[in-house]
């Protein structure tokens, strides 16, 4: 049982280090000081979080999903108008 907890200690230490080297720490340290010192605290600490740590904001994030349903849309119209242009060739060379 002993040796259990050793090795578990050991895999969180090694995630610790890892974490540690990689700046994960202080990346999430600054972001949570500065949080910290804002005078007037942000209504979703979250968003706060993610926009400092680089991420799109809710605004951004539902545009970004808005044109990716813009694009599908418009492939989906693409890919049919080229499937029937090639049953238009298809049909042409047997006729």
């Amino acid at each position: 049982m002993m040796r259990y907890k050793e090795e578990k200690d050991a895999k969180k230490e090694a995630f610790r280090k890892y974490l540690e080297s990689s700046g994960a720490v202080d990346a999430l340290t600054k972001v949570l000081v500065a949080l910290y010192e804002q005078n007037e605290k942000p209504s979703s600490a979250l968003e706060f979080i993610q926009q400092k740590l680089g991420g799109p904001t809710i605004y951004e994030y539902e545009k970004l999903q808005a044109e990716i349903s813009d694009l599908q849309t418009k492939y989906n119209e693409l890919l049919c108008k080229h499937e029937d242009a090639c049953k238009e060739v298809w049909i042409g060379l047997f006729v």
